[in-house]
Parts: C-alpha cells; structure tokens; sequence
C-alpha cells in the first residue's frame, strides 16, 4: 500500500501532466485527523475539472486506492476528491478565489511536490 506521501506525489504528477494551474498542496496532519494532505488545484473549465480528477481517479484505481467520495463531479465549478489520507480539491479559479482554502488552514507548510502552472 503506498503511503500518503506516494500518493500526495503521485497525484501533483497526475494534476501536473494534466495541465492542472496552481497546484498547492498543504500538510494537515497537525490540524486535523480526517487527513494528512489537501492539494488544491484549478483547471480552466468544467470540462477540465472533471477531467482532472477523473484523471486522479483513474491512477489511483491503478495503485489500488479506491475514493471514500466525490462530489461535484457533475456540477463543474469545484470536484472533491477524498483518498482518506489525501484530499483533492480542483476548482474553477474564481471559485478558489471566492473560497480561498489556502487561506482557510492558515500559516501551514506548502510542501515540496508543489507546482505552479499559470
């Protein structure tokens, strides 16, 4: 079983060779026991969206890593992912605007594995 660090990767690479923008992933093990990481990422239409992450769906299907949920799949402006140890999140960029999650959890690490696309 890959641990959450592997996946927390994996999935930036996934989001990354998908043309994800703004990749950001947070380190929420301090804060929280629901999970270990949030990544957070923008794409650039509701068809994007989904695609991303259908895309991570997909590669973690492969590593044998089923979702406990999804939503938003088929509303188009915010998809949740939710991998237990990791959380995926993939918005339209106003929408992360609005909601501003990054700001949400505060002062806590960025870590490597972060990329910016713009």
């Amino acid at each position: 079983m890959a641990t959450a660090e592997n996946l927390r990767d994996l999935i930036v690479t996934v989001l990354d060779e998908h043309k994800a923008l703004d990749i950001k992933t947070i380190d929420v093990r301090q804060q929280t026991d629901i999970t270990d990481y949030l990544i957070i990422a923008s794409g650039t239409s509701d068809r994007h969206l989904k695609a991303l992450a259908d895309h991570v769906m997909a590669r973690m299907r492969e590593e044998g890593v089923r979702p406990l949920g999804k939503e938003g799949l088929n509303v188009g402006d915010w998809a949740l992912v939710d991998l237990g140890d990791v959380v995926v999140h993939v918005m339209r960029p106003e929408v992360r605007d609005f909601y501003q999650l990054e700001r949400l959890w505060g002062e806590l690490p960025q870590l490597r594995g972060q990329n910016e696309r713009h």
